[in-house]
């Protein structure tokens, strides 16, 4: 057993290699694994590698489904087959909290530990007009004069390029356009993100001023990177859904936490696969490698073949790291 398990991990994909009879060997045999993601297709990268490791522990991996954030979490919470498990990887802590909680939290779900930290989100604007106007808060669009700057429709409102509704980033931005009293000012412009960020990137290559919301990892700050093209706008004073701080410590506000993603499961997971249980724990991913991999994917290699061969190339260069994962979970199934 000892030297089977040593055998896996210098296997990248040890498992899909595997004779029936070393297969019968790993604690994932005859378990079959359903993972999901949005719509979002920056999000299918790590849950790939996730698929990796558990490939490489004797699951069953099924294809990934896209649904809605809201219907994940339910199917998670009504996850009772213990021959099934059914995963994210891209919970946000802080924007889905309220989502997590509506289908049961931690009492119906298995979540431990983070995967992907230091997760940044926030309003920016273009640091010509932010240097030309002063302007350092969203607070400071109160001012229709300087609001009117951002506006893109001819409505004398400043455009912003915000949340798709359902993602959880919405109810804070619309929270603080009542709490700073920025209604009148600021239209908040919701829909297909993608599309909407494209226009904003064109009207910034046109040397237009531009405000919207993103977020890392992603590969918007690629593109326009802050501190060169633009400036993450702060807030004055506290003002989010929850009611908690999102000052920093070194006093910074950019009106929300520093978020980070951690990977949810069924919650059947604990008591009867402590191998998939350990995985989901120790596995970390750095938020900077992610980025880089969504600009390759807004430069075109989007396909399920691309994003493949990135996952495959990330374990490749973390191979050590990737390995760690595969002996914690094993040693967790003895």
């Amino acid at each position: 057993m000892l030297t089977r398990r040593n055998s896996i991990l210098g296997l990248m994909l040890g498992a899909i290699a595997m004779t029936g009879a070393h297969a019968a060997s790993l604690p994932g045999t005859g378990i079959e694994v359903n993972p999901m993601h949005s719509s979002i297709t920056e999000e299918k990268f790590q849950t790939i590698v996730i698929n990796r490791a558990l490939e490489a522990l004797g699951y069953d991996v099924q294809p990934i489904k896209e649904v809605t954030y809201p219907v994940i979490f339910q199917t998670i919470r009504q996850s009772t087959n213990p021959a099934v498990i059914d995963y994210m990887t891209v919970n946000w802590e802080s924007n889905q909290g309220p989502m997590f909680e509506k289908a049961g939290g931690d009492d119906a779900m298995y979540r431990e530990s983070y995967f992907i930290d230091r997760c940044a989100q926030g309003y920016l604007i273009d640091k010509k007009t932010a240097r030309q106007h002063n302007i350092q808060y969203l607070n400071d669009l109160e001012d229709a004069k300087i609001a009117k700057l951002f506006d893109a429709d001819g409505d004398g409102k400043a455009d912003l390029a915000g949340c798709k509704p359902g993602w959880g980033c919405e109810g804070v931005i619309e929270h603080q356009l009542d709490a700073f009293g920025l209604r009148d000012t600021i239209s908040h412009n919701q829909g297909e993100y993608s599309a909407i960020i494209a226009d904003t990137i064109t009207r910034y290559e046109q040397g237009q001023p531009v405000l919207y919301y993103t977020w890392t990892p992603y590969w918007v700050s690629g593109v326009l990177v802050p501190g060169k093209d633009v400036t993450w706008l702060q807030v004055r004073g506290d003002a989010h859904p929850t009611g908690t701080s999102t000052k920093l410590p070194n006093g910074n506000n950019f009106g929300f936490h520093m978020d980070r993603m951690r990977i949810v499961a069924s919650k059947h997971v604990a008591e009867k696969h402590p191998a998939a249980a350990k995985l989901f724990e120790v596995a970390k991913m750095n938020v900077n490698d992610v980025s880089a991999q969504n600009l390759l994917v807004s430069n075109g290699q989007d396909s399920l073949a691309e994003i493949t061969r990135h996952a495959d190339a990330w374990i490749k260069a973390n191979q050590a790291k990737f390995d760690s994962w595969i002996a914690e979970a094993l040693a967790a199934a003895e």
